[in-house]
């Protein structure tokens, strides 16, 4: 049974998956101060909630935020006597190739994102993934990482018009119903909801100019269904894109041992 963990700015994923397919997938807020003891209190809460009995043989990491690595490699040695895969690092090896400006440190999440849009759907894609910060990663025609754009995430931008302007309200992000809102909070609505199709529709666009070939976009994240409601950005939108390349990185570096 492989636990895989997918640590954000934002927030912590741990799905447990069984070789075929994942039977549990739950979600916690990313602190850097908690323990080892605490996620494992946590974890194992959950899964005699729901009845989930599996012994945790392996454990992968794909990890952001460098702080939280060493209380969750704790964890693995601790309560799973495992060494967990860490993206990134020398030892977890992809089955992509990486081709950016030396000495540039791609995001693990930037790199699994990679891995797994390949594996579904072959090179020539853009990965878009809204998360805390809105990227796109674009993939070659043999599957590796070549580089890619980094935009504000759509709740960092609410966020900061919220603190930055006294009069400004937070809001949620949704779909408004006309383009011209007729109080602040459709008007603020309306600005970032449309202002990101266009930054999305406008960077890809340039992609596929600048790599002069068609290209297929693939999008993930929590908002990535929300977007795809209007002119249908995207080709696909996958859910859980980044838990499926952090078991395909597992089950290649089993083979390479």
């Amino acid at each position: 049974m492989l636990l895989a963990i997918d640590c954000g700015n934002t927030n912590t994923v741990f799905s447990l998956w069984d070789g075929a397919r994942f039977i549990a997938t739950w979600r916690t807020s990313t602190e850097t101060q908690r323990t080892a003891d605490q996620y494992y209190v946590w974890l194992s809460t959950l899964m005699k909630f729901q009845k989930i009995d599996a012994q945790i043989t392996d454990m992968i990491i794909s990890s952001t935020v460098p702080r939280v690595v060493f209380n969750l490699r704790v964890l693995a040695d601790r309560y799973f006597n495992t060494r967990p895969l860490v993206v990134g690092k020398p030892d977890c090896a992809l089955p992509v190739g990486v081709r950016v400006d030396a000495g540039t440190q791609v995001g693990p999440d930037r790199l699994v994102n990679t891995v797994a849009g390949h594996d579904l759907y072959g090179g020539d894609l853009i990965v878009v993934d809204f998360g805390t910060a809105t990227t796109f990663d674009v993939v070659d025609e043999d599957g590796a990482y070549v580089g890619g754009v980094i935009a504000p995430g759509v709740n960092l931008s609410l966020m900061a018009l919220h603190q930055a302007a006294a009069a400004l309200p937070h809001v949620d992000i949704t779909k408004p119903q006309q383009v011209v809102g007729t109080n602040t909070v459709t008007c603020m609505q309306s600005g970032v909801f449309w202002g990101y199709v266009g930054l999305v529709r406008e960077i890809c666009s340039r992609i596929k100019q600048e790599r002069e070939r068609p290209m297929k976009i693939i999008a993930t994240g929590g908002l990535a269904p929300l977007f795809q409601q209007t002119d249908e950005l995207f080709d696909a939108v996958e859910d859980t894109l980044t838990m499926h390349g952090l078991t395909v990185i597992h089950k290649f570096n089993q083979h390479e041992d």
